[in-house]
């Protein structure tokens, strides 16, 4: 195996070409934390139509493709190997990609919910774990570096995509945007599936084998005090972070004042701190256990609150404190989550584990979308949320502090 080469290049080397890859990927399925720019513009074209559209209304779609996204991530990630990369990369980014094209065709919100919830949503959730599984076979020796550098994509997307989807609406109108947005992301994923390839079975980065001493002892994970602790401290952390995915924008121009331009590149901002609490918290997971982390998470999350409950007009300092902290913490969860897993219950049950953890990724979606629409729709503002926020940082505090810590029944490597 010492003569394989990737991209004309020795694999040793030529391996590192699948980051960017994946990376590319990742920025292209995260645009869906930029839906906060397409929320009003979608208001505007319903009221053109003779429709009106409440805040719940347009959070739904961004929610159900959430939900969709949580429920067929872990299970699309075990045909992966059956039916190769390539193929699964293909299809699935074709399927985002029509999910977009559709929405632009969508004359109110549930059939918004069908083209852009479901369809692009599934087209997410079967490409997600490609890139990742890729990163992690050619990279048994750095698998946690290369699969966080790969994901991180993911979090970093409205850094360029929120800029570009506000540049593409201003221009072409909301429509065409979808539509653009449809056949490019179709070209791209398309594109990069025909290079995505797992390594020989017998191949490895030098002369050393990588082994690892797992139990075979199984879990019991559905019958686990710590897995409805981990699932419940898990569902908190991406409720109040998609909550704030969701609203960003809003919450800047309708409570800040913020104009249109300064409030989407904060949501660009915002993505650097999303992006930046998957190594952070990864790192911190690993060195004060997932307890610590999580509880340092609601802390966050508390104190985000509390600000923007005390947060009026002009007070632009409180909006980016508080914000950040939320998306921050979101980036988090997704590290602490998947860490959390491996440490608390058998590591050789790990992928199936963590599809079903996984679950209140979904769960948490779904909640922050009600909360923040409900807030906005009954009392005209979206500072009310953060009343549920605080309470839930505070329950999670006590959850964690209790509850999350590694099942008796799990033997550990």
């Amino acid at each position: 195996m010492n003569d394989l080469k990737i991209f004309g290049l020795p694999a040793r080397q030529g391996r590192w070409l699948f980051l960017p890859l994946g990376i590319t990927a990742m920025l292209c399925l995260g645009t869906v934390y930029s839906w906060s720019i397409f929320r009003k513009p979608l208001t505007e074209a319903f009221k053109q139509q003779g429709m009106i559209v409440g805040a719940t209304d347009t959070l739904l779609p961004f929610a159900i493709l959430l939900v969709v996204f949580a429920i067929l991530m872990p299970i699309s990630s075990r045909y992966i190997e059956d039916y190769g990369a390539s193929k699964v990369t293909a299809v699935g980014g074709t399927i985002v990609g029509l999910g977009y094209f559709l929405s632009s065709f969508a004359t109110s919100i549930p059939l918004l919910i069908v083209s852009y919830g479901l369809i692009a949503g599934a087209g997410v959730g079967v490409v997600y774990g490609v890139p990742i599984a890729v990163t992690a076979k050619w990279f048994p020796d750095l698998k946690g570096l290369t699969v966080g550098l790969t994901v991180i994509g993911f979090g970093l997307s409205p850094l360029i995509t929120a800029p570009l989807a506000k540049f593409l609406i201003d221009t072409y109108g909301i429509d065409s945007t979808f539509r653009i947005l449809g056949v490019a992301f179709t070209v791209i994923l398309v594109g990069i599936a025909t290079q995505l390839r797992f390594p020989p079975a017998d191949w490895q980065p030098s002369s050393q084998f990588i082994t690892s001493r797992a139990s075979t002892k199984p879990d019991h994970l559905l019958s686990s005090p710590s897995f409805f602790a981990l699932w419940s401290c898990y569902a908190i952390g991406t409720l109040a972070g998609l909550m704030a995915v969701g609203i960003a924008t809003n919450v800047g121009k309708e409570i800040i004042g913020l104009d249109t331009d300064t409030a989407t590149a904060s949501v660009s901002i915002f993505a650097i701190f999303n992006g930046l609490g998957r190594p952070i918290f990864g790192w911190l997971t690993d060195r004060i256990k997932p307890k610590m982390a999580a509880i340092l998470s609601y802390v966050m999350i508390l104190v985000a609150s509390i600000v923007m409950l005390n947060t009026g007009k002009g007070q632009v300092g409180n909006y980016f404190l508080a914000f950040s902290l939320l998306w921050l913490s979101l980036g988090g969860w997704l590290a602490i989550a998947p860490t959390a897993t491996l440490s608390m219950f058998n590591s050789v049950n790990y992928t199936k584990n963590y599809g079903i953890v996984f679950t209140a990724y979904g769960a948490g979606a779904l909640a922050g979308t009600l909360v923040a629409g409900n807030a906005k729709d009954i009392f005209g503002s979206y500072t009310n949320a953060f009343i549920p926020t605080a309470v839930l940082a505070i329950l999670g505090i006590l959850i964690a502090t209790f509850a999350l810590k590694p099942d008796p029944k799990s033997q550990q490597v």
